[in-house]
């Protein structure tokens, strides 16, 4: 059985994920392909591109199944909440719902649009519900018969947050907080109150918290009453941001200097979605009677907060889906099938995200040859690179098949020395042109986690934070963050044998067998997918090296 999962909502993040026989052959976000970041367009890149190089033709697709309900459910959700007065009734709100709903009914909620660009197909359609496709692909591949599963994002149709509980492949819902009593509603006002983009740059909020101190007052917005928490969505919906406005002052204008107002704001928020999401995962663990946990929605991207769940002694054992926003909805729409097939779904352990497309070396040698490059074929490139980065450099490192979700983990990503104090400013000022607090993560061997940090020895998607041991903060200063914290990426050797073998030589040459990594991009880029982009993307930055396949390209 093949089966096509694609998250399409016009909002943000489309997908595409190719299924065979419970088996995923590949995962792709459309903004990978077509280069518009959160690319919320229709995903036909992403699907063509996970036909083609999976050899499979669109008429052999036997399920497409879209990740959202049927159209009119979320316009129906939106209608109460106009109704009801959670949503305050403007024109433009209206105007902007009456519209998606309109757009999304001609579109068959994605179906037609499949095939206008594919053609005719015998492929039944399934609507499978926003977060119940967030539950499955979390609880689909946590690899654990039995647990608790949490979901946790801005909105689906009509829902929030919500509970499941899952057992010998079958998910029951237990609980459901509606829209738009909702965390990532919450975070996304604050983060555009602070003069960034909302639900994409709430990664900028998340590193800026610990530069500020408590004392800023956001029980206004959010309060956390015993296990649940309630936003007041009537003050974060308001228009340009009037209700955060009128309670803490001006909104910070965007690419203005940061103060320490902006640092306190940022600090309540984190603290206060830290709050809920521990009360939240101590509620399904008491309503599931089950210590095996699973993350899934966008909030579920807040490591810090998913690192202290992992610590708190909640839980047993803790997966977070690595792709758990939007275009993670593709993975579990993919499996929503087996349920009525089989009754059950083919669970199995996530141990990589290396599901994008992969680029031989002789494609790479052809796009050296067309842009006149010279380059050096390496014998080794994991010995190669860790010289490099023993001397300083700061290299691209393209290799093997792309990863799936936000985080570079070996396989598309920017790598330097982590016992440089002054990397973080140089990568972040030189390369990246992004902000000066913004956080870089250490990818280290699995086996050295515990000698480096104090919780999150099992992190392969970098998807968790810990504290890093004290007598090593200043060993890696490069990676650990003003609060003592990183967000690691433990690497084992069956997993990515070739990044493995890079972390062992750089350590074996350093007594440090860590390495900075960040995801290879520039800012307000999605991560490279291509040679070309890599090579593009080298040279306009200021990296060193590029390690792309078995060659090595320098300035």
């Amino acid at each position: 059985m093949i089966t096509l999962g694609i998250n399409y909502s016009q909002m943000h993040d489309s997908s595409a994920c190719l299924v065979r026989d419970g088996q995923v052959l590949y995962a792709l976000a459309e903004e990978r392909v077509s280069r518009a970041k959160h690319d919320a367009r229709f995903p036909a890149n992403a699907i063509k591109a996970c036909l083609d190089a999976a050899g499979i033709m669109p008429e052999q697709v036997d399920y497409l199944c879209l990740g959202w309900s049927k159209p009119h459910k979320t316009f129906v959700s939106d209608l109460k909440c106009f109704v009801s007065g959670k949503h305050p009734i403007t024109y433009l709100n209206v105007l902007n719902s009456g519209r998606q709903f309109l757009s999304m009914w001609h579109q068959g909620g994605g179906g037609s649009r499949f095939t206008y660009h594919f053609g005719p197909t015998k492929a039944r359609t399934r609507y499978v519900d926003h977060h119940f496709a967030h539950a499955i692909s979390a609880y689909g591949y946590a690899g654990f018969s039995e647990a608790a599963v949490l979901v946790l994002d801005g909105r689906g149709a009509w829902e929030a947050t919500s509970i499941w509980y899952g057992h010998d492949g079958r998910l029951d819902h237990v609980l459901t907080v509606p829209w738009p009593n909702s965390l990532g509603l919450f975070y996304a006002q604050f983060t555009q109150y602070l003069g960034f983009q909302p639900n994409s740059d709430e990664w900028k909020v998340m590193g800026l918290a610990p530069y500020g101190q408590p004392g800023v007052d956001v029980s206004d917005f959010m309060q956390l009453n015993h296990e649940l928490y309630h936003v007041d969505s009537r003050l974060l919906l308001a228009d340009d941001s009037a209700g955060i406005i009128a309670r803490l002052g001006p909104r910070r204008v965007p690419e203005s200097e940061i103060d320490s107002r902006h640092k306190d704001i940022a600090f309540a928020v984190q603290d206060s979605c830290e709050r809920a999401m521990l009360a939240l995962a101590g509620l399904a663990v008491q309503k599931t009677g089950c210590r095996n946990l699973c993350l899934a929605g966008g909030v579920a991207l807040n490591s810090k907060a998913n690192g202290k769940i992992y610590a708190s002694g909640l839980v047993d054992r803790l997966f977070v889906q690595p792709a758990a926003s939007d275009d993670g909805v593709a993975l579990g729409a993919a499996l929503a099938p087996y349920l009525e097939t089989d009754g059950r779904l083919p669970l199995a352990k996530m141990r990589h995200a290396y599901l994008g497309l992969e680029y031989s070396d002789a494609e790479i040698e052809k796009v050296l040859r067309t842009y006149k490059l010279r380059a050096y074929r390496l014998e080794d490139p994991a010995k190669i690179t860790a010289e490099l980065l023993t001397d300083g450099k700061i290299v691209g490192w393209f290799q093997g098949r792309m990863e799936f979700g936000p985080r570079a983990l070996g396989s598309r990503s920017i790598l330097a020395d982590p016992r440089d104090p002054e990397m973080t400013i140089k990568v972040n000022h030189a390369v990246k042109f992004r902000e000066w607090w913004r956080p870089f993560a250490p990818s280290l061997l699995a086996e050295a986690a515990p000698e480096y940090l104090e919780s999150a020895w099992d992190s392969p998607f970098m998807i968790l934070t810990s504290p890093v041991k004290q007598e090593k903060r200043s060993v890696i200063p490069a990676v650990t963050h003003v609060d003592g914290s990183a967000r690691p990426q433990t690497v084992e050797p069956d997993v990515n044998p070739l990044y493995w073998r890079l972390i062992q030589a750089f350590g074996e040459r350093t007594g440090v067998p860590v390495i900075m990594n960040t995801s290879f991009n520039l800012r307000g880029e999605p991560i490279v997918c291509s040679p070309t982009e890599a090579i593009r993307t080298f040279f306009s930055s200021g990296m060193d090296c590029l390690v792309v396949g078995s060659y090595l390209v320098e300035k």
